[in-house]
């Protein structure tokens, strides 16, 4: 008999089903009031008076970052297996008609993290109850800042990775079915950086744009070109997107700017490819706007690197799931997302892997027709929080024991 097997019979998804009330309640408690970046206190102050009673030690982050992690000492001394939730919102603004909605204008919680927080909640309370599998430590990681501040890297900086020998996470996604995990090994999301363009003309009055050198038309021919490049230039077979999502320019309809700003977000997944997409955009800018007389100024702030999953942590959440939630719940994804998580410095770090939690709403009957994670209306299937709580406490268990 595996640990696996022991986990077919443990009762993990039951339990989990039986504790979802106040990881629901928790997770509308947070949904409600959304914070930003990596000052999340209200959040955080809600996650330690739910851990309060449970035997952990508590780390408490200090200075701008309110970062928290607990630490579960088992019935032995042994690896430490971490996981990890995010704690932070997006600046956006919710459009659902949930009674729980956002409290906050221009702050949602659109990609679930109010849900990864309450179900690593439930988790710990679940392996509190379990310590006796526990062959070791399980290190809970509540991270701010996963949308675009890093904070992943400041938490490293912190010496969350201290002693940990593996890291797993969930991402929920609306866009798998509820019940299922999928997942893959080697790259399962992509690096994510920020370019900003600006071209410089002159400007002048919209009557006579033959004195001017227009900025605008020549960021409409950039925003082309730029598409062009990326299909003509990058392999199919390794993948490059870049979307120009904002172009700004003028401030009245009879005058020409003396500028246009185009920006946008570079997804890759190798660093060759990475390299190749900076040196094009820097190449495609400058030429362009040398055609029309103009100059351009780039900048490219590099973001997230490459999630890239490690092959035996993949095998073993496969595992942990056909036996906690049943034969063939694990997807086998053929393809990366072109998301990006800071999760990624984690696994540049120590072994493990990330994976996304189905939790497509019952009313939808196609899940890829769902609202997705970072839409204003993206909604979830909160019994499906259950799954992340057992898949959660059974991998821990089960890495553990494989890693003594």
């Amino acid at each position: 008999m595996t640990m696996i097997d022991d986990l077919r019979g443990a009762g993990i998804r039951e339990e989990a089903e039986a504790g979802l009330d106040p990881v629901i309640e928790l997770r509308r408690a947070i949904h409600r009031e959304p914070e930003l970046g990596i000052a999340n206190p209200i959040t955080i102050g809600r996650v330690g008076d739910a851990l309060a009673d449970l035997p952990l030690d508590v780390h408490r982050g200090e200075g701008d970052i309110t970062s928290l992690w607990a630490d579960l000492k088992g019935d032995t001394d042994g690896p430490m297996v971490l996981l990890r939730a995010d704690t932070d919102a997006l600046p956006m603004t919710e459009d659902t008609d949930l009674e729980f909605k956002s409290a906050i204008d221009g702050r949602a919680h659109a990609c679930g993290h109010d849900a990864h927080t309450a179900m690593l909640v439930g988790a710990a309370r679940m392996l509190a109850g379990r310590r006796d599998e526990i062959h070791g430590t399980v290190r809970f990681m509540f991270q701010p800042g996963e949308e675009g501040m890093g904070g992943a890297a400041m938490m490293i900086d912190e010496g969350v990775l201290e002693n940990v020998d593996a890291a797993y996470a969930l991402h929920i996604t609306p866009n798998c079915p509820s019940g299922w995990v999928a997942g893959r090994a080697g790259a399962i999301m992509a690096a994510a950086d920020v370019f900003h363009i600006t071209v410089r003309g002159a400007g002048g009055h919209a009557s006579t744009p033959h004195f001017t050198t227009d900025p605008v038309t020549i960021a409409a021919h950039l925003v082309t070109a730029i598409q062009t490049m990326v299909t003509r230039e990058i392999h199919v077979f390794e993948p490059a997107i870049i979307t120009v999502t904002q172009l700004q320019a003028g401030t009245t309809t009879n005058v020409i700017p003396e500028t246009a700003t185009i920006a946008g977000t570079i997804r890759t997944m190798a660093p060759h490819t990475r390299d190749q997409a900076h040196l094009g955009i820097e190449r495609v800018a400058h030429a362009v706007a040398a055609t029309f007389d103009a100059t351009a100024e780039v900048t490219i702030d590099k973001g997230y690197p490459v999630t890239v999953n490690h092959p035996g942590p993949v095998e073993l959440v496969k595992n942990v799931t056909e036996a906690v939630l049943g034969e063939r719940k694990f997807l086998e994804l053929p393809f990366p997302v072109m998301g990006a998580e800071d999760f990624s410095y984690i696994l540049e770090k120590v072994p493990g892997c990330m994976s996304l939690l189905g939790v497509c709403p019952d009313h939808i009957e196609n899940s890829l027709e769902a609202p997705a994670c970072h839409s204003n209306k993206m909604m979830l299937h909160e019994p499906a929080m259950a799954n992340g709580m057992a898949v959660h406490a059974a991998t821990a268990i089960a890495a553990l024991d494989e890693l003594r």
